[in-house]
């Protein structure tokens, strides 16, 4: 009987375009996973590259970017930009879908940097960890490759707009690792007690937000979180830059851990995290996600 009176779970609220949207991506993401790791992850990237990212205006966004941080940049350097950047960010996607693939892959990974030492000091003293990376190679590879050596790494995560993508996207970046935890006042909650006792967190604090600080990057101003550098300083966390660097082979990555950002103010931290990044984005420009609107006024 109260088996009978249980309510089905409702269906996502949301748009039809939003559910047509969804479904192509199922059939695309569906036709990709039958075929060999090796394939579909280049495949998935050339399908971003040249079909999905022309519709969606990122060439565009992408050269608004590049003339207003790197104006020397040559037209050849662009063009291969305009190619590649949706190129890694169609790869990133399937590999997260990837499951087992994906983290037989990431976990084989040696850990290498700087921090290396201060990162197995900090598990081995249950101390907290915050990992700042970037919307930069493929981000999850680096918690894949932590989780499998037993790191006690939770991700902060942003549902996405589309909640019938949002519902396969938090199923597949769980299948990597959990704890999750959902940007909002409930996952915030859950998110400080994992750090307080002792947990790690994963943060990409990249992106522009409305509240930040106004701080540097590549030369301009950018709105910039500092919640990072607040919960590094209220709860005693080493603050480690941390990266997946994508390797030429198109497939593999090296994962760097950086030296943990000196304790200062929370500004001071922030800027040395924006610095860190901007560095490597200078390294490897076309691993990092340019189409978004990092500068907006």
């Amino acid at each position: 009987m109260t088996g009978l009176m249980t309510q089905a779970p409702e269906p996502p609220s949301g748009t039809t375009a939003q559910w047509l949207t969804d479904r192509a991506i199922r059939a695309l993401f569906w036709g990709l996973l039958a075929l060999p790791y090796g394939w579909r992850v280049p495949l998935c990237g050339w399908v971003m590259s040249r079909l999905i990212a022309p519709l969606a205006g990122w060439p565009q966004r992408i050269r608004t970017n590049l003339a207003l941080t790197l104006p020397d940049l040559a037209e050849a350097e662009i063009a291969r930009m305009v190619r590649k950047v949706p190129d890694n960010i169609g790869r990133t996607v399937i590999e997260i879908y990837s499951g087992a693939d994906f983290i037989a892959r990431a976990t084989s990974l040696p850990l290498t940097g700087d921090g290396v030492a201060a990162l197995e000091a900090a598990k081995a003293q249950g101390r907290p960890v915050i990992l700042a990376t970037g919307h930069f190679g493929n981000y999850d590879a680096v918690r894949a490759a932590l989780i499998a050596r037993g790191y006690p790494l939770g991700a902060l995560y942003r549902p996405m707009s589309n909640p019938w993508f949002n519902d396969h996207y938090v199923r597949a970046i769980g299948t990597i690792g959990q704890p999750l935890f959902e940007r909002g006042r409930h996952g915030m909650a859950l998110m400080l007690r994992h750090l307080k006792s002792g947990g790690m967190l994963g943060i990409l604090p990249d992106q522009r937000i409305g509240t930040g600080a106004k701080l540097n990057f590549f030369g301009q101003e950018a709105l910039t979180a500092l919640s990072a550098a607040e919960m590094a300083l209220k709860y005693d966390a080493l603050l480690i830059p941390t990266y997946a660097i994508r390797q030429s082979d198109g497939l593999s990555f090296r994962i760097i851990v950086d030296t943990p950002i000196p304790i200062g103010t929370p500004e001071a931290m922030t800027q040395a995290l924006n610095d860190n990044l901007e560095g490597l984005i200078r390294k490897y420009p076309d691993q990092w996600f340019w189409i978004h609107r990092r500068w907006k006024p």
